[in-house]
């Protein structure tokens, strides 16, 4: 059963930024970047407990094909709802990716 999605304010921000940098990198890399964004999306509310959690039990973690971004994400069942926390980059700082 699909879940629709909420994004964290800053979430959106992380998002456009990787777009950002992406895009100046190379025309149309950003393109790319949205698209296996949406795809993960996508599969997260189709099977959203398909991913598992790390750190935080709460939090559930499915990495981007061909980015190093992770989509970290809340599962309310009730609700049939994820709410998705961060757009994070694999390699900064990994507290910063839980928000809540």
């Amino acid at each position: 059963m699909s879940y629709s999605y909420f994004l964290h304010p800053l979430a959106v921000e992380d998002y456009k930024e990787a777009y950002a940098w992406y895009e100046d990198r190379q025309p149309g890399l950003g393109e790319r970047f949205i698209k296996a964004v949406r795809f993960k999306i996508d599969e997260i509310i189709q099977h959203p407990e398909i991913y598992g959690s790390r750190d935080r039990k709460e939090f559930r973690e499915a990495m981007i094909d061909y980015f190093p971004y992770l989509i970290v994400y809340k599962i309310q069942k009730r609700k049939k709802l994820i709410y998705i926390s961060s757009i994070h980059h694999s390699k900064k700082h990994p507290r910063k990716k839980y928000r809540r």
